[in-house]
């Protein structure tokens, strides 16, 4: 209200300036011919203004405050793979039986242009994401999660997660992942039906990751090659990672 207030004032006081300053004009020059046609001019250019200002200017301002954000968000969106989503595709991989079918579409090559990281997209979102929970290690999975749960939620927490409602659900289904499985007591001697519930939420989180990955690494592709060059190097779907760069 007070904020309010203060633009009405504010407006009242230029309101009343301008006129104070027609009538001084008045008084000095005595032509209110001049003064009219003046005001009409000012009146007629006033919409070609608001164009200017509200469009043209407006739009310029809001792309670089929206590249500004993209900028942020993909700092923390690298900081979560970095710090902990590699590792945890790296799991999931490892006990995935049919990862060999989609290998191919998930291991990025330096050659890929914006269409074919299109294609193999299309193509991961298509794919059933499964785990052998029989396999899986859950306890080292928990420690895992249970070991970055509170840098998941300084993640959370950076206001530019608001911007990118994809990776949110990222978020989302991790978090929803470790409570699950770190309210557990003996995850070696679960039922069938619970394990079954435990797949889903793992296969969950698998999907996400996957997506938001290549997302990740077609932005990195074009912005950061140096940064691209090591997480290539470094991918979760490699099943021999090296970090040392061959000929």
């Amino acid at each position: 209200m007070k904020h309010k207030q203060w633009l009405y004032l504010f407006g009242a006081i230029l309101v009343i300036t301008s006129c104070s300053l027609f009538f001084i004009h008045y008084l000095i020059f005595q032509d209110i011919h001049h003064i009219l046609i003046y005001t009409l001019h000012d009146f007629a250019f006033l919409p070609i203004e608001v164009l200017l200002v509200t469009i043209v200017i407006h739009s310029l301002l809001e792309r670089q405050n929206l590249q500004h954000k993209l900028e942020k968000l993909n700092m923390v969106i690298g900081t979560f793979y970095s710090g902990v989503g590699n590792q945890l595709l790296r799991e999931f991989v490892r006990y995935d039986p049919d990862v060999d079918l989609m290998r191919s579409d998930l291991l990025v090559g330096e050659s890929w242009d914006a269409s074919a990281y299109k294609v193999h997209r299309k193509k991961a979102a298509s794919f059933s994401y499964k785990v052998d929970i029989h396999r899986m290690d859950l306890i080292s999975l928990r420690n895992i999660l249970i070991a970055h749960e509170d840098f998941l939620l300084r993640i959370l927490e950076n206001p530019v997660m608001l911007e990118h409602e994809s990776f949110t659900e990222v978020l989302r289904s991790v978090f929803h992942l470790t409570e699950e499985i770190k309210n557990r007591g003996d995850l070696t001697n679960l039922p069938d039906s619970d394990l079954a519930h435990l797949t889903g939420d793992i296969r969950r989180a698998y999907s996400h990751m996957t997506l938001s990955w290549l997302d990740y690494m077609q932005y990195l592709q074009k912005e950061y090659p140096y940064l691209f060059s090591l997480a290539i190097r470094l991918d979760p779907f490699c099943e021999n990672p090296d970090v040392c760069v061959r000929d």
